[in-house]
Order: structure tokens, then sequence, then C-alpha cells
């Protein structure tokens, strides 16, 4: 009789779990479909085959900046003849200063000589590419698909995305001025900015009176947004690190948060090197093991740059809704764009940016299925010379470990358009080669061609860390709880006492002792 039971309760408790599993995938699929009719496909410039193949030149239009921390606002500030004119002073200022560091950030080369680099002029030349990207790309739909997916990660992979391929216009990689354009608007980013009252408030509340100048605390993350008159081409140009003898900028207000970005995105696990190390992030578990679930938390949390990027592209979009978009950056501003761009599905150029590979999947940043990640519209220059680039800052004795910062990444998305300069021009590797002035000046202007750009070979971070999925999810069904540790244990109504010991290719259990 006892036996006969435990049959019957095993049988029952088979089927409540098949029906539970496809109750909870149909419904999944229903609501990712359903949110998507609310939004509108993005609108993209129509392309035809006579259109011109120069978009003409690019001026910066505003600078977004985006706050860290308690303060977390956002602003915005239209660049007109008045900011301009307190650029020039301020640029001339620094220019004569024994620091020399705004100096450092723009080019030497006579060629791109100027009194103020936020008045700069920049000649772009493009081309048609088709990309495969999101049907719904819409910003609140993404942002609700990947908040699904980073709660569920174990379910991510069975909702079906509607993919398109769409012919865009992207930078021209192959053009020797559009590469060194994009690598000037990069370092236009790092240009200190003069202190006016005229930045506009994009989030609430806040005080005015409280806080004049720039509004309040200087720390966070830049974007700096570059149209052609025809405002159908819109470049977001990302700043990067700023940290003494690093990035190439020089110390300034954001070097705190800088670094701590960088840690957490090109680190194995929050910066753990040693015991000697203060970590970012509390998800180092034991000796080369490391919490995934925490991880992926912290890169989602609203106070990192991440997030910060995603809101300044928000409100860029709004503003210039029926623009192509593109994206640069250097170092962690091109790395930063990348992730922003493989996003949305925007054309990237990136300038000796880290690996980017392991931060894009601890994500889950949307990707077509079956389809190569060097197709994706993203393309990472950079030189041999760089450690930095090259994944080589690591160790123990590295420049970047005696600086605090674990560069641990070497892995890329998209493709990789390297300059050989340690074989062809007889270069030491050396941070010195990863500053942005020096990669303009003396690689970008010196090479009769842009470096060619192929897809990465095969590349894997931190081989030797296990990643294991510690904490538990939010989201359940109403009668049952799914706890995502290590070994998974799922307990239903009625409760089961016995152990389970078989379970399907989702990893629901099938089958009790």
């Amino acid at each position: 009789m006892d036996e006969k039971r435990g049959m019957t309760r095993h049988k029952r408790v088979k089927s409540v779990g098949g029906l539970w599993a496809i109750i909870t995938v149909f419904s999944t699929s229903l609501y990712v479909y359903f949110r998507a009719q609310h939004y509108s496909k993005t609108s993209v410039p129509e392309i035809t085959t006579n259109q011109e193949p120069s978009p003409g030149s690019f001026k910066l239009q505003s600078i977004y900046r985006h706050g860290v921390g308690e303060n977390a606002y956002m602003q915005v500030l239209d660049v007109n003849d008045e900011v301009l004119k307190a650029a020039k002073v301020k640029f001339s200022e620094f220019s004569m200063s024994s620091l020399e560091a705004d100096n450092e950030l723009w080019s030497s080369n006579s060629n791109y000589a100027t009194e103020n680099p936020l008045d700069y002029e920049f000649g772009l030349s493009c081309e048609p590419l088709v990309l495969k990207r999101m049907l719904y790309r819409d910003p609140e739909f993404v942002e609700s698909y990947m908040d699904y997916a980073h709660e569920n990660s174990h379910m991510a992979s069975k909702v079906h995305l509607d993919w398109i391929d769409e012919t865009v216009l992207v930078p021209n990689v192959t053009d020797k001025k559009t590469i060194v354009s994009l690598a000037l608007m990069s370092s236009n980013a790092y240009v200190r900015l003069p202190h006016t009252k005229d930045w506009r408030n994009l989030t609430s509340p806040w005080n005015h009176t409280e806080n004049p100048g720039h509004g309040w605390d200087d720390d966070g993350l830049r974007g700096h947004v570059f149209s052609n008159k025809r405002q159908d081409i819109v470049v977001i140009a990302v700043k990067g690190t700023s940290a003494q003898g690093l990035a190439g900028s020089g110390e300034d207000e954001t070097t705190v948060n800088d670094k701590i970005n960088d840690n957490l995105l090109f680190s194995c696990c929050c910066a753990r090197v040693s015991y000697l190390w203060t970590t970012v992030c509390d998800c180092y578990v034991k000796s080369y093991t490391c919490d995934e679930v925490c991880l992926e938390r912290e890169l989602r949390r609203k106070d990192r740059y991440y997030k910060a990027v995603l809101n300044i592209y928000k409100e860029v979009a709004r503003q210039y809704p029926s623009s192509t978009i593109w994206v640069t950056g250097h170092s962690l501003g091109g790395a930063l764009g990348s992730l922003l761009g493989r996003t949305y599905g925007l054309p990237v150029v990136a300038f000796e940016a880290p690996g980017e590979l392991m931060a894009s999947r601890r994500l889950h940043l949307p990707m077509p299925p079956g389809y190569p990640n060097y197709l994706e519209g993203v393309w990472h220059f950079g030189n041999t010379g760089d450690p930095i680039f090259m994944g080589t800052c690591n160790g123990a004795s590295s420049s970047c470990s005696i600086g605090g910062y674990a560069m641990e990444t070497s892995c890329h998305t998209g493709k990789e358009c390297v300059y050989d300069v340690v074989k062809e021009k007889g270069w030491r590797v050396s941070l010195f080669n990863h500053r942005i002035h020096k990669v303009i000046d003396e690689i970008l202007e010196t090479y009769d061609a842009p470096a060619r750009c192929t897809p990465p070979g095969p590349c894997h971070d931190c081989f030797n860390w296990e990643y294991i999925k510690k904490e538990t999810s939010s989201i359940a069904p109403p009668t049952m709880t799914i706890t995502s540790s290590t070994p998974t244990t799922i307990t239903s109504e009625p409760t089961i006492t016995s152990s389970c010991i078989g379970r399907n290719w989702y990893g629901w259990c099938t089958e009790y002792d």
C-alpha cells in the first residue's frame, strides 16, 4: 500500500512539474510578444543607392553628463556660442599650464590644430551595410527584456525575439580620414569643460540654488554628441578612463568611479587579484571561485556606467528620433560604446578598448541565434604595443596592477583592426601606447590606410575561474519556489521530503528517490 501511494505521489509530482514548465515557457513567450506590440520599430532613415557617400562635416551639438551614486542625475549642456567662447578660454589656459593636460588629449598634428577642440569640424564618410538587428528596439522594450533575462537567465534563451536584416549607414572603416576623425571625437570627450550654469537638468528633483556651477558632484560618465547639418547621422563619443599615466587623460573628477567600473567590467571577479586588493563588489566566494549572479547584478546597478550610457542613449534617441546613431570612444569609453552598440544594434568604432566580450555575456545582451558576433557592426581599433588592448596588462608586476587596475580580459566582440607597431615600428609594449593622442599622431596618421579589420581568433577570458550561481532567483510560479543555487533544489506543494535523482534538460526534477 505504501509503495502504491509513493508511486502515485511520484506521478503526480512529475505531471505537476511538467505542467508548470509548459505554462512558464508559454506565458514568458506571450509576455514578450504582447509587450513588443506596444512599441514601434525604431525609425531609420531610408537608404537609397544615390545617397551621398559623405554625410558632410560634423560638429559638437551637446554634452551629456550622468552622475553616479545617490545623486545619479543627468544633465545636458547645449553647445552654443557662449559655451564655445568659455571653452576656448579654458582650453587656452590649460594649454599654457605646466600640466599641459588638454594638450595631451588633442592631436599635436598641425593638420588638426585648433584653438578650441569643442568647435572643431570633423569629416566622416559612410557606407551601407546589412546588419541583423532586433525588430523592436525601443529602449523601454529592450530594457524590459534585459531585466527579465537578468532575473531569469535560465529562461532567457527560451524567449524568441524577432530579428530582421536591415541596411544601415555605418562608418567607412577603410577610410583614413573617417577613422582619424572618430578618434578625434573620442579625444574630444576628454577635454575639460568650462564651468557654466547653462547645464539643463534631465532628471528631477534638482536644486539649482544648492548646487551652483556644475550642479552636483562632477563624478560620472560623459557623452559628447555630434551631428551633421542634415542631422541624419549622430555620433555619440563616450568618455574613457581618467587616471594618471593609464588612459592618457590625466587626473580629473571622474577618476574614482572610472577605476571602479574598469575593475568591475574587465576583471575576472570584482578585482580580486590577491588578498591584498580591495574588491569593488562582494561576489568573491573562495580561491578562483566567484558568484556569477552577484556579478551580473553589480554590472546592472543603476550607479554603474553601463546603466548610465543606456540613459544617455535614450535621451539622444529621443532628441534625434529619425537619425542613424553611431557610437565611438577610447579605452573604457570604447568598451561602453561597444556594449551600448550590442544592446541596440548600433554601429560602433572603438579605440584601444579592453576586452568587453565577457562583460557582454554577463549582461545577457541580446544576440541573434546562430549569428557570429564579428558581423555585428562593431570595430575595435588598437595596436600591439598597447597592453590594455592586447589583454596583457595584468600580473603582480604590471603597470596596471601597480596602479590598482585589474585589467584581466582580452577578448573583444565584433572585428579587430590591429596595427602591428611592435613588428613594423619596433615599439616596445607600454602604457604610453594606450594614450589617445599618441594613437592619433603616431599610428593613425603615419599609416597610409587603416588597419585591416578581421574576426578575432579563439579567445577565452578567466579560464581558471569557476563561476557558480549561488543566489536565489526572485521570480517563480505562484505555488513553486525555484532556488538557483548549486546544487539546484526545487520544492513544490505538497512538500517532498525525498531527494531528487533525475532532472530534465532545463533543470526541473522529474524523479524522486
